[in-house]
């Protein structure tokens, strides 16, 4: 199934979306795994207290987040495929890694739950069929499809790293 249409999801996912060269999603979960394999595995546990600056998350948070947030577009991707009409919260990315502990974590630990996750979230959309993958639901009162959230999961990965290589290393 190739990439969803820009009414498929609210405008701002855009930004994730159009990070994704791949048009087919199975594909491009593929294609990322290894990227996000070699990134994890070049940071040490020293690099990962590291904030670019004042105010800014450290790389564990960052990958707190990343985690956080590829949970919540499961769920979401989830409860749509599922037909859920009840309209889902939205999330304060910011609460989230002011209350993660993820500092208190190891690297190790936090890079072998995404990955462990990303297998996850893997098998999740191999499981979706094609009309699951094009079902909609509400979230933060915004329509999304479920294909549209997997491009966004795969895109905000991409983003992160592209702000981890350009800020952090």
């Amino acid at each position: 199934m190739s990439k969803p249409l820009t009414t498929d999801y609210p405008a701002y996912f855009g930004q994730y979306i159009s990070q994704v060269n791949e048009d087919d999603l199975n594909e491009a979960f593929e294609n990322q795994l290894p990227k996000l394999q070699e990134l994890l595995q070049s940071i040490n546990e020293n690099k990962a207290d590291f904030a670019y600056a004042p105010g800014k998350w450290t790389l564990k948070e960052l990958l707190q987040h990343i985690i956080d947030a590829e949970r919540i577009f499961n769920y979401r991707a989830l409860a749509f495929a599922r037909k859920e009409t009840t309209s889902l919260p939205s999330f304060d990315e910011n609460l989230y890694a002011n209350n993660s502990n993820a500092n208190a974590r190891s690297w190790k630990d936090l890079s072998a739950e995404l990955l462990n996750l990303r297998r996850s979230t893997e098998d999740l959309y191999k499981s979706f069929s094609d009309a699951m993958l094009e079902q909609k639901g509400i979230a933060n009162n915004n329509s999304t499809s479920v294909l549209s959230l997997g491009f966004i999961t795969i895109g905000h990965v991409t983003h992160h790293i592209k702000v981890v290589k350009e800020k952090y290393l």
